[in-house]
């Protein structure tokens, strides 16, 4: 992977943790003046010239350019904005997978992601749409006996009603990937919270 797609993350005005970004795009709003980078050893807040003097140690991931080497930020905060972004988690079969905690929505079994299916609950053939309120996770069995049914003809009833969860853009980041530096602003019980409806 490369240094510019590692995550850095987003604090507002406030010095709250409110996403993440890529480094690429960290640098661009430092360098735009729209966020300044912060050390994280220091917690002193660069702009982009400023941050651009500070020289990577030896072995520490670092931007090359032509002149010198770029330490990659990993935390940066925003100079203007001081809200916090709504954001719904996106349409996407990673976050049905997620959503429905790879658990089949009809029988409650976990057999394992590769023996699970998206199931529409009113069928496609029957006018139902691909959206957060009509796929659900279901194990291949409960899959085959549904077929193209409504649940009354197939006998099956839904553990829960499926809705569009809404997870904030800095838990996208799973907890192996997190870096040390966001510790500070980021505690191990927002990291580990059970996500629920």
């Amino acid at each position: 992977m490369s240094v510019l797609t590692e995550r850095a993350l987003v604090l507002n005005r406030s010095w709250t943790a409110i996403t993440t970004t890529t480094v690429r795009h960290a640098l661009v709003l430092a360098y735009r003046q729209v966020a300044r980078i912060i050390c994280p050893e220091t917690y002193e807040a660069y702009d982009f010239a400023d941050w651009a003097e500070i020289r990577a140690a030896e072995g520490e991931p670092a931007i090359y350019t032509p002149l010198f080497r770029i330490r990659v930020p990993e935390i940066i905060v925003l100079t203007r904005y001081n809200g916090f972004p709504r954001r719904g988690a996106a349409f996407s079969r990673r976050n049905i997978y997620r959503r429905d905690n790879y658990t089949c929505q009809y029988c409650g079994a976990r057999p394992g992601s590769e023996l699970l299916s998206i199931d529409h609950v009113v069928p496609r053939c029957r006018g139902g749409r691909s959206s957060w309120d009509n796929c659900v996770l279901a194990c291949l069995e409960c899959n085959k006996k549904k077929a193209s049914r409504s649940l009354e003809e197939s006998g099956l009833s839904l553990r829960r009603e499926p809705v569009q969860p809404q997870w904030s853009g800095a838990l996208e980041i799973g907890v192996g990937r997190r870096k040390a530096s966001w510790e500070k602003f980021v505690s191990d019980r927002y990291w580990n919270v059970e996500l629920v409806d």
